[in-house]
């Protein structure tokens, strides 16, 4: 891997070299006093003044330079309002598309300026983050809190860029008047939403949205879904991504997600009747909706395999395997046969195709519309999460066709079964096959003139200071390899193992697993259990359940709506996270029966707030551990996203084994027998919380 430092130095625009950050000279300042330090001729106070003094100095020259770069396009633009003015009055199209043309000129030297200063945070943010790593010490904390809302701060002018943002809004006000309208009288402020079809505009709004520093709720849902990305993808690899990109392939790929969700809830209301009904206890249907799970941990990794191959293969299998799943599972009912039942559901879990879904949004979708398709990957999930018991709900009949039964219990598997068909259809239909890497490279080749454009209108791709932070791997290398020297080659490819992926894992993402398992361990036991549970204390019937758990899988977009907009941007991540864990173990709590009679009220808010607080935890969660992660672990079989999978299939797994296990012991004490283990699982994620995060802040 190429340190930073030699990435920053091969970027640079030649002309504006004296007004980069000087990261080498604050790399070696930080060695230095460390070295002081410990040698005793130095104390911390010192190093913390002299070192932000050099911040100021550094970020000073970087603001100053940027105002003055701004001034000299708004000359620019200025000018060229001047000659628009002209042609108002004597039309010339020939003058119209060289303004034009100017307008875009003005915008691709606002583009390196954008960089610039993309760039230039990029290195601030890690120089930071070294010293906090060297001295043990939260010195960015202190440094962005006293910087970044002072009226004489530098800082904010890199924060909040209100100058680029209004020369940004005159080069793309002017391209839209010079436009053709058709006779239209209208600007772009009366039709706002109507985008304008420029591509230097495009590039230039690309740019701005990854200057932003406050976290949306777009952004958060998309890192909810854990598609990681590299911090500096080439001009080629986005040039793939627009070769490979089929919007049509992309909407079968969320549909696929949609359905997996539906498959998976949409018997959770009856599974419990399903098993009695086959003579079984109640209680076994914590192993058919686990069935499920189980076949999941494995066919994450074969799809993850098979996605570094072909895409529509993959869903081709899944969407056969899930066909046949549903139509054993609906079939096990005339069968009378319970180990049928558990094979229809292990088949479905063998067609979880959830890793190509990933893959697919990873590789194959361009990154200016990537984070749209990551959110709409977890909307899609949640929408099926919140669909499938509710169309259980609606599945209240019972009649017979020839020897077939349809009812209650068995029409979720027909159902599914013809929903599945109708998507392979569907997809044999309009799926494209994404064109390798080698088929986009051996295409035709663009003129040399157009590289430096390219280079510019792609810029990179991560958001800006403590927007993303480094994995640890990043920052040792960084610390032992000069700004001249490359690490080895293998230390950039992606693992080829499980335990090689976990081998790279730092204990801040180790912590972020535990997490991610206790949450949805947490949330399977409150899911999987409700029925048996609600039939026994409250004799609800399969329709109020599948009300009650669709409510559930309702509050899913408002809760990141609330947390991407507002909460995210009043707290740190660490302190929701540590909020909504505390929160969680009141919730399992609350849910414990331990004074009579246990009431509806009770049971309901308990659960409420401890699946609410999940689905906060998870979406916190998964944004920081998409940050901590090493960048080896953004692409491969063995990459984050299934690692992920892995943890929280794993947690599903166990607690639907626990629900059946606790079934013996019986119905009166499955509800305590279960929260227990989530509770002291909880207790453990919160501690290795404090502990985590005291030791590395």
């Amino acid at each position: 891997m190429v340190a930073f430092g030699k990435k920053l130095k091969d970027r640079q625009i030649q002309e504006w070299q004296g007004y980069y950050i000087n990261y080498k000279l604050m790399k070696k300042k930080v060695k230095q006093y460390d070295n002081q330090i410990k040698a005793g001729s130095l104390d911390r106070r010192h190093v913390l003044k002299d070192f932000s003094r050099m911040l100021d100095n550094q970020i000073e020259r970087i603001v100053l330079f940027m105002l003055e770069q701004q001034g000299v396009l708004a000359s620019r633009i200025s000018e060229l309002n001047k000659q628009q003015e002209s042609l108002q009055e004597q039309p010339d199209i020939s003058k119209i598309i060289e303004l034009r043309e100017s307008y875009r000129d003005v915008g691709r030297d606002l583009l390196k300026l954008l960089f610039f200063v993309e760039i230039n945070a990029i290195g601030l943010r890690k120089i930071l983050k070294k010293f906090d790593k060297r001295f043990g010490y939260r010195f960015t904390d202190y440094y962005v809190k006293t910087r970044a809302n002072h009226p004489y701060s530098q800082l904010q002018q890199v924060f909040k860029h209100v100058g680029l943002g209004a020369v940004v809004g005159a080069i793309s006000r002017n391209l839209a008047d010079l436009q053709d309208r058709q006779g239209s009288y209208l600007s772009i402020y009366d039709q706002p939403s109507l985008p304008l079809q420029d591509s230097v505009v495009d590039s230039l709004q690309a740019a701005v949205d990854r200057l932003s520093h406050s976290t949306n709720f777009l952004n958060f849902l998309a890192q909810h879904a854990l598609i990681m990305q590299e911090e500096f993808p080439t001009p080629v690899e986005e040039q793939v991504d627009d070769q490979r990109y089929h919007f049509m392939s992309l909407i079968l790929n969320l549909a696929n997600t949609f359905l997996y969700m539906v498959n998976t809830y949409i018997i959770v209301p009856t599974a419990d009747d399903y098993s009695m009904s086959l003579g079984a206890a109640a209680t076994v249907c914590g192993i058919v909706i686990g069935a499920m799970a189980i076949a999941q941990i494995f066919s994450s990794v074969y799809f993850s395999a098979w996605s570094n191959r072909s895409y529509f293969r993959p869903l081709v299998f899944s969407s056969i395997v899930l066909f046949v799943g549903n139509i054993m599972y609906a079939l096990a009912y005339d069968l009378n046969s319970i180990p049928v039942l558990l094979i229809g559901r292990i088949f479905c879990g063998l067609g979880s195709a959830r890793a190509v879904n990933r893959r697919y949004i990873s590789d194959c979708v361009p990154l200016k519309i990537r984070m749209q398709a990551s959110a709409g990957f977890v909307s899609a999930s949640a929408l099926g999460m919140a669909c499938g018991p509710a169309l259980a709900g609606l599945l209240q009949t019972n009649f017979k066709i020839y020897k077939l039964t349809f009812n209650q219990d068995t029409l979720p598997g027909w159902l599914m079964a013809f929903a599945w068909l109708v998507y392979l259809i569907w997809l044999w239909i309009s799926f494209r096959e994404p064109a390798t890497e080698t088929e986009v490279n051996t295409g035709p080749q663009e003129p040399a003139n157009n590289v430096e454009n390219d280079v510019l209108e792609s810029g990179i791709t991560q958001p800006l200071l403590l927007k993303v932070e480094d994995n640890q791997q990043d920052d040792e290398n960084d610390l032992e390899y000069d700004e001249s020297e490359e690490a080895p080659e293998e230390s950039r490819q992606p693992a080829n193992s499980i335990a090689e992926a976990y081998r790279l894992l730092t204990p801040s993402v180790k912590v972020q697993l535990l997490i991610y398992f206790m949450l949805k361990y947490a949330m399977e036991i409150l899911l999987s259990e409700s029925s048996v549970v609600t039939t026994y204390y409250f004799s609800w019937s399969t329709g109020t359940v599948a009300i009650f758990l669709a409510c559930l899988g309702l509050t899913v977009l408002p809760i990141n709506v609330v947390v991407g907009s507002y909460i995210s941007n009043m707290f740190e991540d660490r302190q929701i996270l540590l909020a909504s864990e505390i929160m969680v173990f009141l919730g399992i709590l609350g849910s414990f029966h331990i004074v009579s009679p246990y009431t509806v009220p009770q049971y309901v808010c308990s659960g409420l707030i401890m699946f609410v607080a999940a689905e906060v935890l998870e979406g916190v969660n998964l944004s920081l551990l998409s940050r901590v992660m090493s960048s080896r672990l953004s692409r491969g079989t063995y990459n984050g996203g299934l690692l992920s999978t892995e943890a929280g299939t794993f947690a599903r797994v166990i607690a639907d084994v626990t629900i059946t296990l606790a079934g013996y012991l019986g119905q009166s004490k499955l509800l305590n027998v279960t929260l227990l283990p989530s509770l002291l699982i909880c207790v453990a994620s919160i501690i290795a919380t404090c502990y985590t995060y005291n030791s590395l802040y």
